[in-house]
């Protein structure tokens, strides 16, 4: 087989998986991987709440992959700015787009641009310590809804009921700690469209939400109903199930006493947030019903909650990419099993999608590896079809970068940044700080790159 030069547009678990499997089965591949930020990872890094540190166990994985001699990490170049599809493809066989979604899917109620309502991804990558988003966060409602029956509606709810100190055993920055510090929500009300059987919560994750000695967990009686439907659907699904006996402990408990509360609410949906002089200062819902087959209808009855911040929880939503075509509805790139597809229905040549930016934002990180199959094995069976890249070798694209102002960052750039937030994490008796501002983490992993600009 020809070799093959191939660029990986994003480099979290999608792109990652997609530039393992490519190199494995080809011996004659060889993968550069951008990403728009200067270190790797995603949503792994940027996505995955502080205090759960064992999902974060994946980086390991992630890192041998990336360690490789065959796969080149180039990042703090942002595609669209900084590169096209024309450039790109002058310089590699194909063009994998692994972009994923890190933005919140919309949500139509009235009051939804109200001061003090908020999209869980921009809270997520506040206290992720995104790069791009704002140093501080305004924390200064008591009683807070969030809207959602996810994980990320549950990483939500737990990091504004639980206290800034037990945060410092993480690898949350010093301002994200001050921001929490300073939180005074004590009230957190979760609010789910369905009933029991219909949460999306991973097992775990829900079970943990109650392990803070300063969150009591109450579920309310009222919406916990399981229709036919929800019946097969707890007998057919372990996961389910573990959720509903979850969900049954919770209900039966007392609450302790505990300084923070998180509610959780079910068949309830959001109609409308409250404003008074622009700012947020409650929300509406609407009981639902079932129909029979896991669907609810919205009864008629409402009711107005106080709170003072609202935060949707409502799904992920992947943004639009230069030169390539865009399903607003699903929020994908369309395309037939990885290839990516045109406004009358035609594969683009060397051009393809993995990962959330394919599918959808769906499924948990282990599903992005047989996604990622399903791309590669389409490539290499289009390999013969493909042209061969017009211009120089990749190198010459970087050189062109750096000519242009643009300070990538390569591999060891990343493990001297790397190394600098494990030693800060050191001197505070913690396992990792992580840097926040875009200029620091490339000032801690400088002296990368000289020979590509000699």
């Amino acid at each position: 087989m020809r070799d093959l030069r191939v660029a990986v547009i994003g480099a979290g678990p999608a792109g990652i998986y997609a530039s393992d499997i490519l190199t494995k089965q080809h011996e004659g591949a060889r993968v550069d991987l951008f990403d728009r930020l200067p270190a790797p990872y995603g949503l792994v890094r940027y996505g995955v709440a502080p205090d759960h540190p064992r999902i974060k166990e994946i980086i390991k994985a992630l890192r041998r992959v990336l360690s490789g001699d065959r796969i080149r990490f180039i990042g703090n170049v942002d595609y669209g700015t900084d590169l096209d599809l024309e450039q790109l493809q002058e310089h590699y066989d194909a063009v994998i787009f692994s972009t994923g979604a890190s933005s919140d899917r919309p949500l139509n109620i009235p009051g939804i641009d109200l001061d003090g309502s908020f999209g869980a991804a921009d809270f997520v990558s506040w206290y992720d310590g995104h790069p791009d988003v704002p140093r501080e966060w305004p924390l200064t409602a008591r009683k807070v809804a969030v809207l959602g029956a996810g994980n990320v509606a549950l990483d939500v709810a737990r990091m504004l009921a639980k206290p800034a100190d037990e945060q410092l055993t993480t690898e949350i920055p010093q301002n994200v700690y001050e921001g929490l510090k300073a939180n005074q929500a004590t009230e957190v009300h979760v609010f789910a469209r369905r009933g029991p059987a219909q949460l999306k919560f991973s097992p775990m994750e829900f079970r943990e939400l109650s392990h803070s000695p300063s969150i009591d967990v109450i579920v309310h009686e009222e919406g916990f109903e399981i229709d036919e439907a929800g019946q097969a659907a707890i007998n057919a699904s372990k996961s389910t199930k573990l959720v509903v006996n979850t969900l049954l402990k919770y209900l039966e408990n007392e609450p302790s006493g505990a300084p923070h509360q998180i509610h959780l609410h079910l068949c309830e949906a959001p109609v409308e947030i409250l404003g008074e002089d622009g700012r947020v200062v409650g929300l509406r819902t609407e009981h639902q019903e079932f129909n029979g087959d896991a669907t609810t209808h919205g009864t008629g009855e409402f009711r107005d909650w106080d709170v003072q911040a609202v935060y949707r929880a409502v799904g992920y939503y992947s943004s639009p990419l230069r030169d390539l075509p865009f399903d607003d509805a699903a929020g994908v790139v369309p395309n037939e099993a990885g290839r990516v597809t045109d406004v009358s229905g035609e594969a683009m040549p060397a051009t393809y999608v993995t990962g959330w930016i394919k599918r959808g934002p769906v499924g948990l990180i282990g599903h992005t590896k047989s996604d990622a199959s399903e791309t590669i094995a389409c490539l290499l069976e289009d390999l013969d079809s493909l042209p061969a890249p017009s211009g120089g070798d990749p190198d010459a694209l970087l050189r062109h970068l750096l000519d242009s102002g643009v300070e990538i960052t390569l591999w060891d750039h990343w493990e001297r940044l790397d190394a600098h937030e494990i030693a800060l994490g050191e001197s505070a008796g913690r396992e990792r700080v992580k840097v926040v501002s875009r200029e620091d983490m490339i000032a801690a992993g400088r002296a990368y790159a000289e020979d590509l600009a000699s």
